[in-house]
């Protein structure tokens, strides 16, 4: 065979491995970034479920301030 054939034929593999490992590299990354997302949704989504629990809580703290003042006002 001619040496310009075998240049052609190691180049190829050469830039495919190449590509290969970049697309390798690049799915990692993308992967990570995805669960790192996940993390950060979960967090949120507990802090968006215990936020209406808070409000109750406050606006019972609130009926019972209003019960005491209006106790301590008529007596």
């Amino acid at each position: 065979m001619n040496l310009e054939i075998w240049i052609a034929i190691f180049s190829f593999l050469g830039t495919s491995v190449g590509t290969v490992g970049g697309i390798m590299t690049s799915t990692k990354l993308t992967n990570y970034r995805i669960r790192e997302l996940e993390k950060k949704v979960d967090k949120h989504n507990n802090f968006a479920q215990r936020v209406p629990l808070l409000e109750e809580r406050v606006k019972l703290q609130e009926q019972r301030i209003s019960t005491i003042e209006r106790n301590e006002y008529y007596e």
